[in-house]
């Protein structure tokens, strides 16, 4: 019987689940918001990786730490970014920090490089019509 076993695994996942959750929280609250991206990304949180452009957004000289926090992910990062902005950039309330991410992307990745991102053109085609 491996019912036992699959609880416990279930309950170690929701465990670790919390302890990602409150680990997000504190880099938020110590506005350390690099790690906080990352963490949001790799729980694939389209809603709290927006939250945290929002904070960083509010912060004096918002853009310029955007920019620097965006430079700094990795490849894998800036696609799955790039994928939830293509979301927030269809409501009106969200879609500035999707073009302020958007920006931050066209400005410091190269076309060729852009090129290799997987999704890149569905991306593209959803962001015109409302961009």
């Amino acid at each position: 019987d491996v019912t036992e076993i699959e609880e416990k695994e279930a309950q170690a996942k929701q465990e670790e689940q919390i302890m990602k959750e409150q680990e997000l929280s504190n880099l938020l609250h110590e506005k350390r918001y690099l790690k906080a991206l990352g963490l949001a990304i790799s729980l694939d949180r389209p809603h709290t990786v927006l939250m945290v452009v929002k904070a960083i957004l509010k912060e004096t000289d918002g853009r310029k730490h955007l920019e620097e926090n965006i430079v700094r992910l990795r490849k894998d990062q800036k696609e799955a970014v790039l994928m939830f902005l293509v979301t927030w950039n269809t409501n009106s309330r969200n879609c500035h920090e999707a073009q302020a991410v958007m920006e931050t992307l066209l400005k410091h990745e190269a076309p060729d490089s852009l090129l290799q991102y997987s999704g890149i053109k569905s991306a593209v085609e959803s962001l015109l019509p409302y961009t």
